[in-house]
């Protein structure tokens, strides 16, 4: 793999969980390189669209964690297996999205030889590189920023006044990366198929029929959206971090990378339960996710809007040929 293609890749990857809807009850799914996954309970598929104008998928079923363990029902918990697997699906679609596009760039240089696809070795290369990144610039960076400007800033020796520094500063970080990865010309059109995936999300929950001109009548932010999940995260981490009795440099970042589990698995609920109750107090706690969402998602063209409902048929088709249970927000 070319070093630009790791760097694509990589940038993809760090946008994954900013990209994905993870709730295993409901349609969903996630902006991929020139097209959409959509899921629904027991049913995934992924849709392309190639420079010819083709469409291609994959499609598979699918069972839901909280089927296969029972321990995967309980709050919390169940998070993590709905989190879980909502990243390797995540995974595989983006694979499969990388490997058109790869076969494409590999057509266009009129070159005879077999495509070459991204092995499972270079996938797992670059999510390793992606999470060793994700902690260091969301765990470390932080951290030490905060320990520094304590040394001049007595008030930050206070647990809460540290934390909520650090936590600003994580914001902070986050923000300006969106903003940064935003002006990539690939990453906007991600962006766009983003907002095509939610539109038609929406569609799909009004019961209205699903058609690219119903679709377009929808706003591109969804409150069940990883960018709304993150930021949640985000918030859910500056209140644990505070209970937390460790004063060291060392402990304190041991406790943040330890601890992500458990915070990913609270704001999981807070997503769940904020989605649920609109108009509630919760569904307003997340509401500056939705105000993210404007950096994160863009309008869509038709024939983008028209990929995701591609994927979202195919999805269907296979969840009504299981006879599983479609359940809408």
């Amino acid at each position: 793999m070319s070093p630009r293609r790791f760097m694509r890749l990589f940038a993809h990857l760090q946008l994954m969980p900013v990209l994905e809807s993870g709730e295993e009850t409901l349609v969903g799914g996630q902006a991929v390189i020139e097209g959409v996954m959509m899921r629904a309970p027991h049913s995934y598929c992924v849709s392309v669209r190639k420079p010819n104008g083709e469409i291609v998928s994959e499609e598979m079923p699918v069972s839901r964690p909280s089927e296969k363990h029972r321990l995967l029902r309980v709050p919390v918990l169940r998070g993590l297996g709905t989190l879980g697997q909502a990243m390797s699906l995540g995974v595989k679609a983006l694979r499969f999205s990388a490997n058109a596009a790869l076969e494409e760039e590999n057509r266009a240089k009129g070159e005879d030889k077999p495509k070459e696809e991204i092995s499972g070795w270079m996938m797992g290369l670059n999510m390793a590189f992606s999470l060793a990144f994700f902690i260091f610039l969301y765990k470390f960076v932080p951290l030490y920023l905060v320990t520094a400007a304590e040394k001049v800033m007595p008030a930050l020796g206070n647990r809460i006044a540290f934390n909520l520094a650090d936590g600003v500063v994580r914001m902070a970080i986050f923000v300006c990366f969106l903003l940064l990865l935003s002006r990539m010309k690939d990453i906007r059109r991600v962006f766009e198929y983003h907002g095509a995936e939610h539109k038609v999300v929406f569609n799909f929950e009004s019961g209205k029929p699903v058609t690219v001109d119903n679709a377009q009548k929808f706003v591109t932010w969804h409150p069940r959206c990883g960018t709304s999940f993150l930021l949640v995260v985000m918030v859910v981490s500056i209140i644990t971090y505070a209970l937390v009795p460790f004063d060291g440099f060392a402990a304190k970042f041991a406790a943040r990378v330890v601890l992500l589990p458990v915070i990913a698995g609270v704001s999981y609920e807070m997503i769940r339960l904020a989605a649920r109750k609109q108009g509630s107090l919760l569904a307003t706690v997340v509401a500056p996710g939705l105000w993210l969402q404007r950096i994160t998602t863009q309008p869509p063209s038709d024939e983008q809007t028209e990929v995701a409902i591609h994927a979202l048929d195919r999805a269907m088709q296979l969840e009504a040929a299981q006879g599983g249970e479609l359940v809408v927000a």
